[in-house]
């Protein structure tokens, strides 16, 4: 079994900043892709941002110029640091993980979620 567990999230002003981590754990052989994704309330779930075990990053336009994705493969944790944030960038943020098991098999796993409010 493998877990996800962010932090990071809460109340920030809009213009400010904030950084989120995800930490795997449990039976880890390595994780292909880790990234981020978000759900605002009435919306859908949409990718933030993704980077894989390379470091090939990918943005959502929305957040391009904004946000920064890193990971720690050694530490199989994931970083999301966001600059400027705007109020429509609340949302639950949910972090996500192509887990490679150590008995060889490829799964998707998904953290519980950190919820971000960007108000005044």
């Amino acid at each position: 079994q493998v877990q996800l567990a962010e932090s990071g999230g809460g109340l920030v002003q809009p213009g400010g900043s904030l950084r989120l981590s995800c930490a795997a754990s449990g039976s880890i052989f390595s994780i292909r892709v880790m990234g981020w994704y978000r759900q605002a309330p009435g919306k859908q779930r949409d990718l933030v941002a993704s980077i894989t075990d390379e470091g090939w990053t990918n943005y959502a336009n929305s957040v391009k110029g904004r946000a920064t994705i890193s990971r720690d493969n050694a530490k199989n944790t994931v970083y999301l640091q966001m600059n400027n944030l705007k109020p429509e960038d609340t949302a639950i943020y949910y972090c996500y993980g192509n887990v490679l098991t150590v008995d060889y098999r490829y799964i998707d796993y998904w953290g519980q979620g950190t919820q971000v409010t960007v108000s005044s």
